[in-house]
């Protein structure tokens, strides 16, 4: 069965659907399975958190660094402020994620209202 086997407006939506839903779930269902019986502090998942940190990284850096069409109209130094400005929020107000994005969320909005 390919993407093109069925000529209905609906067959690409449904293959996209199934084949996301094989390809994840069996992942999650096998890693829910396995990660119940680790301990927290295993070596295994403290190499799991370190490489899922790892990625989330890398997609920030590559946004701020090599930006998408609608950010690459905006300064290098507002996109490097608001992440410097997150991150230090995020080490002074008790190294919350939520407080992170917002401080820069704001600091992007304020920088693009201000024409920056």
């Amino acid at each position: 069965m390919t993407f093109d086997a069925i000529d209905a407006w609906w067959w690409p939506f449904l293959f996209i659907l199934v084949a996301g839903w094989v390809a994840t779930d069996a992942w999650r269902f096998l890693g829910v399975h396995l990660g119940s019986r680790l301990a927290e502090d295993s070596e295994a998942l403290v190499l799991v958190r370190a490489v899922a940190t790892a990625l989330v990284a890398a997609v920030i850096g590559n946004l701020v660094i090599f930006p998408a069409e609608p950010l690459a109209s905006t300064s290098v130094a507002l996109r490097f402020g608001a992440v410097a400005l997150g991150f230090v929020a995020y080490l002074t107000l008790g190294r919350r994620v939520i407080v992170a994005i917002i401080v820069m969320e704001l600091v992007f909005g304020l920088g693009l209202w201000a024409n920056l």
